[in-house]
């Protein structure tokens, strides 16, 4: 096992990320349902009755050496001290030093809180402080606006788009062709980008 995906407890203003388990799965499923974001046709977010199964698949990465999987836990507001969603380190490059954060998903009712700023700050610095990654990226549907503009917004660049990527599985898109975006922020650029969340972050304090 690489020191990347090595579990680690990540705290937070207003978040922990914890080890993902089988134990977070009732959470995680009445946090699904939370805008029932299954129904998103651009993006793989899993079903209640497919939870365990996504947890399992997750797990079964991280034993692989390719995946590191959290768990959020909300630490204030009405869902605190539970799972709101999950994220992960994913795609590890360990020989060269690259990471993505991504398969990340939140219930509904934190999107808009400091939830997500706070999660990739904790990733951000725990892959470039803490564990001396070059690059970290993220990838998204073209089609995925939201998405889009929040990674834009903590400061990554646009490396390219990989057109005709993927084969879509959604019930709701079964055969459309993805095309992903591909963003990235390098070791040169940590500095800027972590005083800039920072900066977002305060906005959010009480």
């Amino acid at each position: 096992m690489s020191a990347i995906t090595h579990p680690v407890i990540l705290e937070g203003r207003h978040a922990r990320l914890v080890p993902l388990s089988h134990e977070h799965h009732d959470d995680l499923v009445e946090a699904v349902g939370d805008g029932e974001l299954w129904r998103l046709w651009y993006t793989a977010i899993p079903t209640p009755a497919g939870m365990a199964a996504e947890i399992g698949r997750r797990l079964g990465l991280h034993a692989r050496g390719s995946m590191l999987p959290f768990v959020v836990i909300a630490t204030e507001g009405r869902h605190a001290g539970r799972a709101v969603g999950m994220t992960s380190y994913m795609n590890i490059d360990a020989v060269n030093r690259r990471v993505e954060i991504g398969s990340t998903w939140y219930r509904q009712s934190v999107q808009r809180s400091g939830v997500n700023s706070c999660c990739k700050r904790l990733l951000l610095a725990h892959a470039f402080d803490d564990l001396d990654c070059i690059a970290v990226e993220f990838r998204t549907h073209w089609f995925n606006q939201a998405s889009r503009r929040g990674i834009e917004r903590l400061g990554a660049k646009l490396d390219g788009v990989l057109r005709n990527h993927q084969i879509n599985p959604h019930p709701d898109a079964a055969g459309s062709l993805r095309d992903t975006c591909v963003y990235s922020i390098i070791d040169s650029e940590w500095p800027a980008v972590r005083a800039h969340l920072d900066h977002q972050l305060d906005k959010y304090r009480a």
